[in-house]
C-alpha cells in the first residue's frame, strides 16, 4: 500500500493508496478534523463510534478499531472527482450566498450540482463515452463468478 498526505481545505489528511483493490483509503480522525474543526479528533471519533454502536450501527462494530475509511464506496475516480466537484461548488457558493431558508439552501445545492453536470456533459462530449458508470454499491465492483 502506497502511503501520501493529501491537502483538503489546507489541511493534511493522512492517504494511502491499495493498488490491488484500486482504492484510497483516508485517515478518518485526519477527516473528522476538518469536518468539525474539533479541538480532539481522536476523541472525537472514539466517543462518535460509541454513540454508533449504542445506535447499533453495523459499520463500526464489525470495523473493529477502524483507523482508515474507504470513502470511495464504488464510484470511479470520474465520478469521485465530479462528486468532489459539486460539493466544493456548493460549499463556495453557500460561502458567498450566504442561505437562510431551506429553500435557500436548496437553490445553492442545485447551483453546486449544475456545475458537476456541465462538466460531466462536457467531459463526455469531449471523449465520447459516459462518465457515469453502471456500478453501484448493490452489484459491487467486483466481477460476478459467473464471469
Amino acid at each position: 500500500m502506497k502511503e501520501s498526505i493529501k491537502i483538503f481545505e489546507e489541511k493534511n489528511v493522512r492517504a494511502a493508496w491499495d493498488e490491488a483493490s484500486e482504492e484510497w483509503y483516508f485517515s478518518v480522525v485526519d477527516v473528522v478534523s476538518i469536518l468539525t474543526d474539533s479541538i480532539d479528533p481522536s476523541a472525537y471519533w472514539r466517543k462518535l463510534k460509541q454513540r454508533l454502536r449504542v445506535e447499533g450501527n453495523e459499520t463500526v462494530t464489525i470495523c473493529h478499531g477502524l483507523k482508515k475509511e474507504n470513502l470511495r464506496d464504488n464510484m470511479t475516480n470520474t465520478e469521485l472527482v465530479l462528486n468532489m466537484l459539486a460539493e466544493l461548488s456548493t460549499k463556495q457558493i453557500s460561502e458567498t450566498a450566504n442561505p437562510d431558508s431551506f429553500d435557500e439552501h436548496l437553490n445553492v445545492a442545485k447551483q453546486g450540482g449544475e456545475i458537476a453536470k456541465n462538466a460531466r456533459l462536457e467531459l463526455e462530449s469531449k471523449t465520447g463515452k459516459s462518465a457515469i458508470s453502471s456500478l453501484n454499491a448493490k452489484t459491487g465492483i467486483l466481477p460476478s463468478k459467473k464471469d
